[in-house]
């Protein structure tokens, strides 16, 4: 089935006024790279704004894989290089797995992988289908999907980086109520990265999990920075603040995004689109200035009040 969100980007931006004005934002912005930041476990940096494919995949086989062909070349056309992905049937992330590693594009990635399975041989045989599809012994980053069998994984996500297989190795969640939980984690073991689920509309992250992230160095990349299309339902047909010029924000999807970026445990937000200029206006809020605190603030507001 095709995913589709409540207010689709598309809808959005045709209803919004101030969508309509960043019909282009590389052309004003000429073509500045993205700003990349530290993993604290090694110092290598990645750049900010990144690509969340899941429900892209789901698409292939109905729209092909032309669209997100295209996303992750706008995404690199800005020095972006991060791209996440998650298990999928294997008829649809073979041609996903074309993609990755067409000749342009394999060595400019950096592939997140995910193991999102019950049972330890089940975790390894899924393992080796995202070597086999996505062409790649060495995957950038290995993660535990939604803390799934955790325990049973995680041995042999840490084999995994000592051989050389994965490169960091982390795990994710994408609902609140898994918070306590990925804590837990966070205190017993020492993943590379976290990833987790932040907008400025669900801010509970703030409270505990990036402030520990911080603490303890661990990347921390963020899904669900939209709220997977509620958030664009949730503003249609209002006016974005004129303020938000004021650290070069020109839509909501990059008042989102900029929200999440001004805070200093973020690593890297992950955006998921099939249009290429979606993900250009994705890339733009990277770009320029980000808000300060007492702006955050200000802009929590707005959205409670909605």
């Amino acid at each position: 089935m095709r995913y589709q969100s409540p207010v689709s980007r598309r809808d959005f931006i045709r209803l919004s006024a101030t969508g309509a004005l960043l019909s282009h934002p590389g052309r004003l912005l000429a073509q500045e790279p993205l700003p990349t930041r530290r993993i604290p476990a090694t110092g290598e940096e990645i750049p900010i704004v990144g690509f969340g494919s899941t429900k892209a995949v789901l698409e292939i086989p109905e729209e092909g894989i032309e669209a997100i062909d295209n996303v992750i070349r706008m995404l690199l056309q800005y020095g972006g290089r991060v791209v996440d992905t998650s298990p999928r049937p294997e008829e649809v992330d073979r041609p996903f797995g074309s993609v990755l590693q067409d000749p342009d594009l394999r060595d400019r990635l950096f592939i997140a992988a995910k193991i999102y399975v019950e049972g330890e041989q089940n975790g390894i045989d899924q393992m080796r289908q995202n070597q086999r599809l996505f062409g790649r012994q060495t995957l950038d980053l290995v993660q535990v999907e939604s803390l799934r069998d955790l325990e049973t994984h995680w041995p042999n996500l840490r084999a995994w980086k000592d051989s050389g297989e994965a490169r960091y190795i982390g795990a994710t969640v994408f609902l609140d109520q898994d918070h306590e939980a990925l804590e837990a984690f966070m205190r017993r073991e020492s993943p590379d990265f976290v990833h987790l689920n932040y907008s400025v509309a669900e801010t509970r992250a703030e409270q505990r999990l990036l402030p520990l992230a911080q603490e303890r160095g661990m990347a921390a990349l963020i899904n669900r920075p939209f709220m997977n299309g509620t958030f664009f339902q949730a503003v249609a047909n209002r006016p974005l603040p004129e303020w938000a010029a004021e650290f070069d924000c020109e839509t909501w999807a990059q008042f989102s995004l900029k929200y999440l970026l001004a805070h200093p445990a973020v690593t890297c937000v992950l955006t998921e689109t099939t249009n290429p200029l979606h993900m250009e206006e994705n890339i733009a809020a990277g770009l320029g200035r980000l808000p300060d605190e007492a702006t955050r603030r200000r802009m929590r507001e707005v959205i409670g009040q909605l």
